[in-house]
């Protein structure tokens, strides 16, 4: 992790600056990241931008989560201990619940050495975290889940 990423959480995002077209409740989203320095940064870049987060240390725990928190979105490590980030999103996949999970895959390992099996598994975007500050993270999210800047609207 780079020093400018671990200075950049501090910088508060402007809840008022981005806004859900239907903000009829707070959007939730699931991060599934071994790595707890990782982990807590996303947590905390994610709240203070006005999610509802919730996260987990592996797959095995992460497919726990989903299935508990229903998240809207899932930022997703790949390469974790006892269950990769491939075999939970597959498992997830398979269950009616989880085929409209948006999923934004977040590691360290390139695009060509990530496993065959994602093309396969409806993944949204994929992100490599030493490429990426949490900032641009956060815009990807928005872009994902299809919210606007609001003073774009």
């Amino acid at each position: 992790m780079h020093v400018y990423q671990l200075f950049e959480i501090w910088h508060k995002c402007d809840k008022n600056q981005w806004m859900a077209q239907d903000s009829t409740r707070q959007l939730r989203i699931a991060v599934v990241e071994d790595e707890p320095a990782i982990r807590n940064l996303y947590q905390t870049k994610l709240e203070l931008c006005g999610f509802a987060v919730q996260t987990a240390p592996n797959g095995h725990e992460g497919l726990s989560l989903v299935r508990s928190f229903a998240p809207d979105l899932l930022l997703l490590d790949l390469l974790m201990p006892g269950m990769n980030g491939d075999e939970m999103l597959e498992l997830m996949r398979a269950e009616e619940w989880g085929a409209s999970v948006r999923v934004i895959i977040l590691t360290n390992i390139s695009r060509s050495e990530a496993p065959m099996t994602l093309r396969f598994l409806s993944v949204d975007r994929y992100a490599v975290k030493a490429h990426h500050t949490p900032s641009q993270i956060v815009e990807i999210i928005y872009e994902v889940l299809h919210i606007k800047p609001a003073n774009l609207k």
